[in-house]
Formats: C-alpha cells, structure tokens, sequence
C-alpha cells in the first residue's frame, strides 16, 4: 500500500482562533467555511438597491437575481425562495428595484449570497414606462414602420460609424469589418454615448454623416452597460432623426438582450457591434466561393453546350444523306416512277375506255347507217331535187331519178309506166 491517509484533526486538537493558525496546525477549509457561514449569520438584515441583469425563474420553488450597482462595476447574487418567487414574477432584467435580505454562506462552496424576503421595484419602473408610452406614440406616428426601411447596401464602399472615442466597440467594428471586407473605407464620428450630452451628440453625428454623399451606410454602435446607461439611444430626439435619415442606419446598441427604441427606428438592428460589423458587408470569402462555383458552373454549362452541338454535328456528319448524297434522291426517284405508272395505267385505262365507246358508238351508228342497207341489196332513190322518194305516185314520166346502190349510183329517166327507158350509170 501505498502512504497512509493524513487522519482528519478532532474539533479539540484545532487552534480555536485564527491567530493560532500555523503551517503545522492548520484550519481544515471546513471549517473556516463553517466560521464564516457563524459570521455572517450574525449580520443584521438590510435594503440594498441596484439594478437585475440576470434574473432566473426555472424553478417553482426558488429564483435566482444578479444585482448590479447602479453606478460602480459591482454585482452580487441574490436568491429567495417562495415568498420572493411570487413577487418576482413581474421583474425583468433592466429593472431598477430595491431588495431586503439577509447575507448568507454556502458552505459546501464557501460562497457569499444575499438571501431575500422582499423586492420592489423604485426608479427605472417609472422611466421605462415613459420609454414605453413614447415607443406607443412613436409607432402611432409610423416611424417604426416596415414601409420606412431602407434596404442595406450589399457592397457598401464607405461607412460612417456613430461611436465613443476609444470605445471597444469602434475597434470591434473596424476590426471585423476589414477581416470580411478589406476595401471598405470609414468615416468614423465620435459621440458621447452615454451621459446628458449622449442625445445631442448622437442626432449631430447621423446628420453629419447622412449628409455626406460617399457614406453608404451608417453604424451607430456601443458597447454594452445598464438601462440606465443606454437611455440616450431611446430619446425621442435620437428616434426621430434615425427614422428622417435618409442613408440607411444599423443600430448596435448594448447586448443581444438590451433594447433602445432607436433599434424600432433603425432600418437594421445588430445584437452587437460584431454583429453589425457581420451583416453590414459580406465576407470575402464567401463571395470568392461564390464566384469560383460560378465559374465552375459557367465552365460546365459551356462545355455541355460544346459537347452536345458537336454530337449534333457528328450526328448530322454520320447522316447517308451527307455519306451517301444519291439516298436523298432515292424517295423522289421511286415517286417519280410511281407517278408515271400510274399515269401511264390511268391513261391507258382512259384510252381504253375510249376506244370501247368510240367501237360501241361506231358499231351503233353503223347498224343505223343507211349504208347497211344499201349493203343488203337495197336502193335509196332520190329526185332532181336531192328529196328521198318514197311513194311511186310522186313520180312522173321523164323525171330525172337518182338510185343509190351499195357501191355507186345509177341516173334514171322514168317513163309513163314507172319504167326507165335511159339509164347512166356513176361510179
């Protein structure tokens, strides 16, 4: 085994004071926690005023305030339990309130607290409800209006900057500003941001540099501090020179969680001065990627165009009727042959047709022709005069008569009896 463990001293063997402590005879840390948890129990009960930062409510039966003082950097953890859980549940951070409690020891961490009975709120209740009345009057006026907002520049070449001289949130600005963007110019105004003069000066500087043509946008930026601290950016003055201001104004104002009414009027609200220095350009860096996967975009789309028009031109290339150009006649030639054939059949048909009704037609009027019957034997006789005769009594003695046989005439003279007595015969 290894060395035996130091055997914790017994409460008569402790030096009972602290002035007897030594290197040899020490206070275990116990129990110098435990001496000032007795101290502290014995001090009286007290009213102390500041300001919530911090207030937690998670549970039911507890709540857990950091106080801040109202004028120095100095803070102190306040809890209570159900009697202060019912009255806390109005409070907010920002609140000014006054608290009496009684200090107290954790001794498991030898940790100093405030454990509270009674809360009220004094002073900064009134101011923010006049913050309030005036936000209502404000918004009744339209000047926190959607409608009123300027879109902010996306590439901004010149930005004035609204801020304390030698304040961190100037160099938060700048710094951040140029590691996103370094060509981005500033023209910086100084302003007190905090005080009586905070308003006016704040109202001068936007002016000033809404009247300067090459400011693109505007930053009015503080660091954080109490609602106390920040109540020049909620004056009414402030808003309404922020809502005229015709360059569009980013308010960073404070922390993620404090509020100003200048942040109503600003066309862009920024938790931080960080934040505004991230959303007022874009990072160079991004917009390279950007340009870079255009390129690559553009580079693809050309190609693709390139490779689809060559297949077109191969396809096109690879065509019998570019390989073999006598193809392309090959359709026509075969119709042309079609057409004539059929036109030949069609003609033939008609012909042929013809010709049947030209023999029908022929063979008719031959039946019908006088000339069939002069081929029987028959004669057709006709007087001087050319007419047909067809009744013996019209004929006279010595009438000149005309027979017409198969083959030639024959000229008669008629005698008394209807004989002829002089005959001539014509071919």
């Amino acid at each position: 085994m290894g060395m035996d463990a130091k055997q914790a001293p017994t409460p008569d063997r402790l030096p009972r004071l602290a002035r007897d402590t030594t290197a040899r005879s020490p206070w275990p840390v116990s129990v110098l926690s435990q001496k000032f948890h007795d101290a502290v129990t014995k001090w009286p009960g007290a009213w102390i005023e500041g300001q919530i930062v911090e207030i937690n409510m998670r549970r039911e039966s507890s709540v857990y305030i950091t106080l801040r003082d109202n004028f120095e950097d100095v803070s102190i953890n306040v809890m209570g339990f159900r009697n202060l859980v019912a009255m806390a549940r109005d409070f907010r951070q920002g609140d000014r309130v006054v608290v009496h409690g009684r200090p107290d020891i954790w001794i498991k961490a030898t940790r100093l607290s405030f454990v509270a009975d009674d809360i009220r709120r004094v002073g900064a209740g009134d101011l923010k409800a006049q913050i309030d009345e005036l936000r209502k009057k404000l918004k009744g006026e339209g000047l926190f209006d959607a409608d009123r907002k300027v879109p902010i520049p996306e590439f901004p070449s010149c930005i004035g900057l609204v801020c304390a001289p030698q304040a961190r949130a100037e160099g938060d600005v700048i710094t951040n500003v140029n590691l996103r963007w370094p060509a981005v110019r500033f023209n910086v105004v100084h302003a007190h941001v905090q005080g009586p003069q905070c308003p006016p000066d704040v109202i001068k500087a936007i002016r000033q540099l809404d009247a300067d043509p090459s400011v693109d946008v505007i930053i009015v930026a503080r660091g954080g501090g109490s609602f106390e601290d920040l109540i020049g950016f909620s004056d009414e003055g402030v808003i309404r020179a922020t809502a005229v201001c015709q360059t569009p104004i980013i308010s960073a104002i404070g922390h993620e969680d404090d509020w100003t009414l200048i942040d109503l009027a600003a066309d862009l609200r920024a938790s931080t001065p960080t934040d505004a220095a991230k959303k007022v350009v874009p990072d160079v860096r991004e917009q390279w990627q950007l340009i870079v996967g255009a390129q690559q975009q553009m580079r693809m789309r050309i190609s693709a165009n390139i490779n689809n028009e060559l297949r077109l031109v191969e396809g096109y290339a690879s065509r019998p009727s570019l390989t073999k150009p006598h193809t392309m006649l090959e359709p026509h030639e075969r119709f042309l042959e079609d057409s004539v054939r059929r036109i030949r059949q069609g003609l033939t048909r008609i012909v042929d047709d013809a010709s049947f009704t030209v023999e029908k037609r022929l063979a008719t009027l031959t039946a019908l022709s006088p000339q069939s019957t002069l081929n029987r034997g028959y004669a057709v006789i006709q007087s001087a005069d050319g007419h047909v005769l067809d009744d013996a009594a019209t004929v006279h003695a010595g009438d000149k008569l005309t027979l017409t046989l198969r083959k030639g005439s024959v000229v008669a003279t008629a005698d008394a009896d209807g004989q002829t007595v002089d005959t001539t015969s014509q071919a």
